[in-house]
C-alpha cells in the first residue's frame, strides 16, 4: 500500500531530489530561527495569567484540579525541577514539546508521501502561526497538540502496518491527550468515525491491538476520574455545565472567519480544498480516509460546538487538531497549483502565511518590551494578560518590606493577580484571592476553596492586618465602581495605600491595607476607601 501511494503521486507531478533539498533547507533555517526567536519570548514575557495559575497548580500536585487535568501541572513542575523557578525553566518542557511537533510531521508526511512533501509539510506547520507559536506559553493546548499529531502518526501506520508496537504508540499518545485536556475526547470521537464509518476501519475491530490501544488510552482519563469522584465532579461540572450556556448564538457562526484570519485567508481557502480533496479520495483509501475523517470531525464538531457553547472565551485554537492532517496534504495540492500554471496564486498563499507568522511573533515582542506595549494600548488588541504582572508585583514587594506592611496578609482580588504575584514571590507567602467574577468564569473558584486560598478561608476567625491589592482594569468599564466599592464589605477597614496606573490606564492596581474579620460595609450613603477605580 505504502509503495502503491508513492507512484500514484509520484506519476502526478515529478519531484527531483534537489526540490526537496531545497524544502529541506528551508524548513531547517526556520526552524532554527523560529525556535531561537521562540526562546528569547519565552525568557521575556512575563507568565501569562493563565499560565501562573498552572505553575500554582503545579505547587500542589495532584491527579487533577477544578479546570484541568494534571499534565499541565506536571510539565511545570518538571520544568522547574530541572531549571530552577522562571519563566523559561517553567515553559521550557513546552518548548520542547513546541520543537518537536514541526519534525513529528515531517516524520509523517516522509513516509506517507515523499521527502519533498514531508520537509513542505512541516515548513508549513512552522509558518502557521498558531503552531509556529506553540510552545512560548506553559499552555495545555502544546502537549494536547503534539499528542494528537502523535497519535495521527501511530494510528496512520497501525491502520496499515497493524504492528503491536504501533497500537502501545497509538494508546500512549490517546492517553497523555486525556492527562491534557478533556478536549481529547474529540480525538476519541474521530477515531470511532473512522473505524465506524470507513470499510478499513471497520475491518480494524477484529484487530487486538486496536483493543489494546483503546485501554491504554482511557488509563489517561483515570486521574481526571479519581479526581472528579472525590470532589464532586467540579471539573466535568465547570466544562460540560457551567461554562456553556447551551443556547444557540448566532455571533459564533463567525468561527470560520476567526479560522481564515488566524491561518490567513488564502491558506486556510488551501486547508478546507484540502479538507475536500481528502473527503473526495476517501474510497481509495489510505491515507485519505484517515486523513478525511481526523480533519473533518474536529473542524465540523467544533464549529457546530461553537455555536451553543462558550461564547466568551479564547477558541481560535480549538480546530488545531483537524488542521494537521490536512497540513501533510496540503504540499500536494500547492505543487499541483504551480504545475497548473497558478504559481502566483501558490507563492501569494505562502507569502501570507510567513507575513501573519511574523505578524504573531511581533505582537509577543512587543507584548513583551514596555515599549512596544505601549504603542499596543492605543489599539483594540492590547496584550492586557501580558503586561502589567511584573509592575504590581514589583510595588506588592516593597511594600511587604516596609515595617508596617512586613506581616500582613497579601490578598488579591482575583484569581489571575493572585497568581501572578504568588509567581513573582516564588510561593514565598501565601496569596489569598476574593471571590471575583473571573474566578467562576474560569472555574477557579472550587480550587481556590480546596487549597483553602479563597474568601472564605481568608475571613476564618481572628483579626489579621491584611495588604489587599485590587485590579480594577480586570473588570469592565461599567462595572469597576460596583466592585471596588464590594471590597469595603469583603475587608475590613480599607485605607488607599498606593496605586500604579500603567499604559493609559489599561492596567490599573491598588493597594489597601485592611484587616481579616468584621468587615465594615458602607451604607447606602457611605463612602468607601476603594470607591474611585
Amino acid at each position: 500500500m505504502r509503495a502503491s501511494i508513492g507512484n500514484v503521486n509520484a506519476q502526478e507531478v515529478p519531484r527531483p531530489a534537489p526540490d526537496a533539498a531545497r524544502w529541506r533547507t528551508a524548513f531547517w533555517v526556520a526552524w532554527a530561527v523560529i525556535l531561537l526567536v521562540k526562546l528569547v519570548l519565552a525568557a521575556t514575557l512575563a507568565p501569562f495569567g493563565d499560565e501562573a495559575w498552572y505553575w500554582q497548580e503545579s505547587r500542589h500536585p495532584a491527579w487533577g484540579y477544578s479546570d484541568l487535568p494534571p499534565a499541565t501541572a506536571w510539565l511545570i513542575a518538571l520544568g522547574e525541577a530541572l531549571g530552577g523557578h522562571g519563566a523559561l525553566a517553567m515553559r521550557a518542557p513546552f518548548l520542547l514539546l513546541g520543537a518537536l511537533l514541526p519534525l513529528l510531521m515531517v516524520r509523517i508526511g516522509r513516509r506517507v508521501f515523499d521527502a519533498r512533501d514531508g520537509w513542505c509539510a512541516g515548513l508549513l506547520t512552522l509558518l502557521l502561526p498558531l503552531l509556529g507559536t506553540l510552545g512560548i506559553f506553559a499552555l495545555p493546548d502544546v502537549p494536547l497538540t503534539f499528542a494528537s499529531a502523535l497519535a495521527l502518526d501511530a494510528f496512520e501506520r497501525a491502520a496499515r502496518e497493524r504492528r503491536r508496537r504501533d497500537w502501545i504508540v497509538l494508546g500512549a499518545a490517546l492517553g497523555c491527550a486525556w492527562l491534557c485536556h478533556y478536549r481529547a475526547a474529540m480525538l476519541m470521537l474521530a477515531g470511532v468515525a473512522f473505524l465506524s464509518i470507513t470499510p478499513r476501519g471497520r475491518a480494524l475491530w477484529r484487530v487486538p491491538g486496536l483493543w489494546l490501544a483503546l485501554a491504554l488510552g482511557l488509563l489517561g482519563l483515570v486521574p481526571s476520574l479519581v479526581f472528579n469522584a472525590t470532589h464532586g465532579w467540579v471539573a466535568l461540572g465547570f466544562q460540560l455545565v457551567e461554562r456553556n450556556p447551551w443556547s444557540f448564538h448566532a455571533d459564533a457562526l463567525v468561527q470560520p472567519i476567526e479560522q481564515a484570519l488566524v491561518c490567513t485567508p488564502l491558506f486556510y481557502a488551501l486547508l478546507l480544498y484540502a479538507a475536500w480533496h481528502c473527503l473526495r479520495r476517501m474510497r481509495e483509501g489510505a491515507p485519505y480516509d484517515l486523513f478525511a475523517i481526523c480533519a473533518a470531525v474536529p473542524i465540523v464538531a467544533y464549529f457546530v460546538l461553537g455555536c451553543f457553547a462558550d461564547d466568551t472565551r479564547f477558541r481560535v485554537h480549538w480546530p488545531l487538531p483537524g488542521y494537521l492532517p490536512l497540513l501533510l496534504v496540503a504540499p500536494l495540492l500547492l505543487r499541483r497549483a504551480a504545475s497548473a500554471g497558478l504559481r502566483a496564486l501558490r507563492t501569494a498563499t505562502l507569502l501570507l502565511l510567513a507575513l501573519g507568522s511574523v505578524a504573531a511573533f511581533g505582537y509577543l515582542a512587543c507584548a513583551a518590551l514596555p515599549g512596544g506595549a505601549a504603542l499596543l494600548a492605543r489599539v483594540k488588541a492590547f496584550p492586557e494578560h501580558f503586561v502589567g504582572w511584573s509592575e504590581a508585583a514589583g510595588e506588592t514587594r516593597a511594600l511587604l518590606q516596609q515595617p508596617e506592611h512586613a506581616g500582613d496578609v497579601l490578598v488579591a482580588d482575583n484569581f489571575m493577580l493572585a497568581a501572578e504575584l504568588d509567581f513573582a514571590l516564588d510561593g514565598g507567602r501565601a496569596v489569598y484571592a476574593l471571590d471575583h467574577p473571573i474566578n467562576a468564569k474560569h472555574g477557579r473558584s472550587a480550587q481556590l476553596a480546596a487549597w483553602q486560598r479563597g474568601e472564605a478561608a481568608l475571613n476564618q476567625p481572628g483579626r489579621r492586618r491584611v495588604l489587599l491589592v485590587a485590579e480594577p482594569s480586570a473588570r469592565r468599564e461599567r462595572d469597576r465602581a460596583a466592585w471596588m466599592r464590594s471590597l469595603c464589605a469583603r475587608v475590613a477597614g480599607l485605607a488607599p495605600v498606593a496605586a500604579l496606573d500603567l499604559y493609559d490606564g489599561r492596567k490599573r492596581y491598588r493597594w489597601f491595607a485592611g484587616n481579616t474579620g468584621a468587615t465594615d460595609a458602607p451604607a447606602a450613603d457611605a463612602g468607601c476607601a476603594a470607591d474611585a477605580p
